[in-house]
This record gives C-alpha cells, sequence and structure tokens, in this order.
C-alpha cells in the first residue's frame, strides 16, 4: 500500500459568525466518525488539525503574518491514509466531512524518503 496525504482547505473566516458549542461539537463528531471509519478499515496513519496563527517565509527574507497572507483559503489540516491507488484514496475523501461545509479535500501521493535523511547518501556526499 502506498501513503496518501488529505490535505483540508477551507475559505478564512474573518468577522463572520462562530458556529456554536453544540455545532462545534455535531461537526468534530462528523470527523471522528469519518476518520474512525478509516482507521478501522486497516487505512488511517495519522492526522493533525492546523492552527491558523504562523508566519510564511520568502525568498530575501521576508516573512508575512499567518500563512498564506494574500489567498481566502488556507489550509486547516491533513490526513495520512494508506490506499493501494490515488483513485483508491479519493473514494475514501469522498465522504470527507469537510466538503458539507464547502471546504475541500486536495489528495497528494506521500514521495517516501529511501535513504535516512542524515546520511552521506541523503545529503550527496560520496
Amino acid at each position: 500500500m502506498k501513503e496518501f496525504m488529505m490535505i483540508f482547505r477551507n475559505e478564512k473566516m474573518e468577522g463572520s459568525e462562530q458556529p456554536s458549542a453544540e455545532q462545534m461539537q455535531a461537526v468534530m463528531n462528523e470527523w471522528q466518525n469519518w476518520i474512525g471509519n478509516i482507521a478501522a478499515q486497516g487505512n488511517y496513519s495519522g492526522t493533525n488539525r492546523l492552527h491558523s496563527e504562523g508566519k510564511t517565509l520568502k525568498p530575501n527574507n521576508v516573512s508575512l503574518d499567518g500563512p498564506y497572507a494574500e489567498v481566502k483559503e488556507m489550509v486547516g489540516g491533513y490526513l495520512m491514509v494508506k490506499a493501494n491507488s490515488l483513485d483508491e484514496a479519493v473514494e475514501m475523501a469522498k465522504s470527507c466531512p469537510n466538503l458539507m461545509y464547502g471546504g475541500s479535500v486536495e489528495v497528494r501521493s506521500v514521495m517516501t524518503i529511501d535513504a535516512d535523511a542524515t546520511s552521506a547518501t541523503f545529503l550527496g556526499e560520496k
């Protein structure tokens, strides 16, 4: 099996009405059920949410407040899954709760680094 990353994007919610605690709990339950189903099938590798705070570094020592400060969409988290193909991973993503709330899911194949990152082989040394 290969590993795939599902990247969850949503539009920034600046100044908009925040959901109630009950609404947030309902959404959290949907996510837990969806991820739990993937795990029950043996396809779960890991996940994390991302805070909206951060910095984006650009060439010439330019630092911008926040990730993707100049766009409306931001990455809110990711999920690592195991699947036999990209199409299989996309099928898993089709039931993602993020899609029910106007967000998107990008599914990408993960390229593994076979050599240890500190080894001479990885660093290109002879």
